[in-house]
């Protein structure tokens, strides 16, 4: 097994599968529609800007409406961004048991994750194996975001944690680069799998 006493997660794509359109297409089929409000809403630099903390959901919400073509979009994408949290977010397969295995070989488990202030309130339903986390650190309650440094520096201040002691799993290149610019190792997790997770800690859990 991996040396490293923290063991550090991403929470999209790493711990849960992450798809903005599976909550718009819980309300329409319509393609058409499904693409305006994924590009407006999700892929905007106000979703950014959440994710940061520097914005707030109504404001956020106030710029889409503006952006959209009819009303009929309007009300998809208020309806879409009110309860992305309920359907976006899939537990990969696995995980919990991959961490409850690194809980019980005396590791300690963080999450690092680029989120908004939402997932402060429901962060318990979407997190597989959440009681085992010493510590939920989301961007938009720190005001930065991966990959800028001072992410990194203020999770290691928080934590009172030293980075050589720190192991990270990401699905973003960039991210684990720049947490190896600031001393934590890590790895980036390409198959949104837990056996790949499994395998880099070097567990073996049969997952």
């Amino acid at each position: 097994m991996i040396s490293y006493k923290n063991i550090l997660f991403d929470m999209g794509n790493v711990l849960v599968t992450y798809n903005p359109e599976w909550v718009i297409r819980h309300y329409t089929e319509d393609e058409e529609l499904i693409r305006e409000v994924k590009n407006i809403v999700f892929n905007s630099q106000e979703w950014f800007l959440l994710d940061a903390g520097l914005i707030e959901e109504e404001k956020a919400e106030s710029n889409w409406m503006e952006r959209l073509s009819s009303d009929k979009a309007r009300e998809l994408a208020h309806l879409s961004f009110q309860n992305w949290h309920l359907y976006n977010m899939k537990v990969i397969p696995g995980t919990a048991e991959m961490i409850r295995a690194l809980k019980e070989n005396g590791k300690e488990i963080y999450l690092l994750s680029n989120a908004s202030m939402r997932l402060l309130s429901i962060y318990k339903e979407v997190i597989p194996a959440v009681e085992c986390f010493s510590g939920i650190f989301y961007s938009a309650a720190h005001k930065c975001v991966k990959p800028q440094d001072i992410i990194y520096e203020r999770f290691l201040k928080e934590y009172s944690l030293k980075p050589s002691d720190c192991f990270f799993i990401d699905d973003l290149e960039e991210n684990i680069s720049a947490a190896k610019a600031v001393g934590i190792s890590g790895a980036v997790m390409k198959s949104r799998t837990a056996k790949e997770t499994a395998e880099i800690l070097g567990l073996n859990i049969g997952v």
